[in-house]
């Protein structure tokens, strides 16, 4: 059973930049697509980015398009989520979540094509 656990969340001002890492147990991560989520007080957990099981293909949501980076490090067994120019609207929890079977290629923001999910880390702009 595939694990993951989340970090590098934070308290970060307005243009900052964290990094999640998003490190996988209990079988290797190069099987699974992974994406990542996140959930806003209030608000529906939406979906992030999502990288492929080989790394080749990413996918972004339009609201983090050219300032979130989304890669992995299949020998570490760790995807990362690099965060630049940061704003007070980025502040959610930040999940991931892994995807065994594919399913998440035609449907990348769709939470029910992944099985797997972390804790969650908590991201927090402001100044």
């Amino acid at each position: 059973q595939l694990q993951l656990v989340e970090s590098g969340g934070g308290l970060v001002q307005p243009g900052g930049s964290l990094r999640l890492s998003c490190a996988a147990s209990g079988f290797t991560l190069d099987a699974y697509a992974i994406g990542w989520f996140r959930q806003a007080p209030g608000k529906e957990r939406e979906g992030v980015s999502r990288i492929s099981s080989s790394g080749f293909r990413t996918v972004y949501a339009d609201s983090v398009k050219g300032r979130f980076t989304i890669s992995r490090d299949n020998a570490k067994n760790t995807v990362y989520l690099q965060m630049n120019s940061l704003k007070p609207e980025d502040t959610a929890v930040y999940y991931c979540a892994g995807d065994p079977l594919g399913g998440s290629r035609l449907y990348p923001f769709n939470d029910m094509k992944y099985s797997n999910w972390g804790q969650g880390t908590q991201v927090t702009v402001s100044s």
